[in-house]
Parts: C-alpha cells; sequence; structure tokens
C-alpha cells in the first residue's frame, strides 16, 4: 500500500527508519491527532516502552512508563483491519475511548486483537528496523523515536 505524502509518517529510531502509511480512511480522527502529535515534535525523543517478543512494540508516553499521554482522548474507531505484522494501532486503557498518544507496532498476526484497538497504519518500510527493538517490559536502556516527521513536511 502507497500513502501520499500527507499520509506517510517516518520515524527516525535509534534503530533507523520505519515508514508508516498512515490510514485515514480507517481513522481519521485519529490519523489527524498523530499528524498534529508529530508536527509538534511530541514523539521526539519518545521511548519504546513495551516491548514483547512475538507481539508489538509500544511507544507514545512521555514520560516512558505507558502511564501518560498527551492529554486528549480519542474516541475509538474500531474497524475491520486486521492486527497482522506491521500493523500500527491505538493503545487505550480499559476503556474503548482512552486512546491518546500512546500506539503499537506488530511484530506479528494478532488477530485477537481486532475490533477491539483501533488500527490507523502500516508499516510500509522498514520494518527490519522494528524487529531490532529492544525488548523488555519494562525496557532497560530503550530504543526511542530520535525523530518523528510527516513525509509532506520533509
Amino acid at each position: 500500500m502507497t500513502a501520499k505524502p500527507d499520509d506517510t509518517m517516518i520515524l527516525e529510531t535509534s534503530k533507523g527508519e520505519v515508514v508508516i502509511a498512515m490510514r485515514s480512511d480507517l481513522a481519521p480522527n485519529h490519523v489527524a491527532r498523530i499528524k498534529q502529535l508529530v508536527r509538534d515534535g511530541f514523539y521526539d525523543g519518545i521511548v519504546f516502552h513495551r516491548v514483547i517478543d512475538g507481539f508489538m512494540a509500544q511507544t507514545g508516553c512521555p514520560h516512558g512508563t505507558g502511564t501518560g499521554g498527551s492529554g486528549q482522548k480519542l474516541k475509538a474507531e474500531f474497524n475491520r483491519e486486521p492486527h497482522v505484522r506491521g500493523t500500527v494501532s491505538m493503545a487505550r486503557a480499559q476503556n474503548p475511548d482512552s486512546g491518546d498518544s500512546q500506539f503499537f507496532i506488530c511484530f506479528d498476526d494478532a488477530p485477537f486483537l481486532n475490533g477491539q484497538y483501533t488500527v490507523w497504519g502500516a508499516v510500509t518500510s522498514g520494518m527490519d528496523n522494528v524487529d531490532k527493538i529492544k525488548r523488555g517490559e519494562p525496557v532497560q536502556n530503550p530504543d526511542k523515536i530520535v525523530k518523528a516527521r510527516m513525509a509532506a513536511d520533509a
């Protein structure tokens, strides 16, 4: 899948570049909010705080612990897109409408998440770099997003 530049997010991580096609057709409000956070520099320097081998790498907490966000909760935009390798989806608490700034990238297929988390993107290149992210819950000396940017702003 190829996204137009305004729907392409580039994460420069401590393991290399990861390109994500954002799916505003699936989750328009989530994509709009994440674009704004990227443009505000919110994700720059944020660590991958929860990384489970064979499952996913989670980031987006300003505290690096999984306990924080940007302060703006989003109403869930659940969709039929499956959670497969490379899927980018919104993390949330128990309340379905508690997504904020935290998101995760699936290492492998995770069908048990389907319909319960908002899928808003997919890795189009750099999945090999996602695979290199250090594992842990919490991660000791975690990898991070050095800089996040929108391709259209490059």
